[in-house]
């Protein structure tokens, strides 16, 4: 499978969110979630595993209560049903990986 970029629609989350669902087969998923500076992905859990790749940008990282500041080119893993959320501290992109894949994402 290949999915064209240029293809994807972009879907605005409010509050300076946008998010595009990429490749998704089998019981992976790619996003690329967009960010304004300020915007906020609020604290959250879900039952998936999730690995994230910051391609552009600068954030605010908290798990567990606890934060961190992540930058271009920095990941990170969040197991399933752990508390989680970013702030964006100046534009920024981020690449998630979901396994099994966001059901809920798709179904929007």
């Amino acid at each position: 499978m290949i999915v064209k970029g240029k293809t994807v629609k972009s879907i605005d989350l409010g509050g300076g969110v946008s998010r595009k669902i990429l490749a998704a087969g089998g019981r992976m998923m790619a996003v690329e979630v967009a960010f304004k500076k300020g915007a906020r992905g609020a604290v959250h859990t879900h039952p998936h595993e999730q690995i994230s790749y910051v391609l552009k940008g600068k954030f605010e990282f908290e798990a567990d209560g606890k934060k961190e500041i992540i930058e271009a080119g920095d990941s990170y893993y969040t197991a399933p049903n752990r508390p989680h959320g970013v702030l964006a501290l100046e534009d920024g992109v981020l690449l998630d990986i979901f396994t099994p894949q966001r059901e809920d994402f798709i179904k929007e």
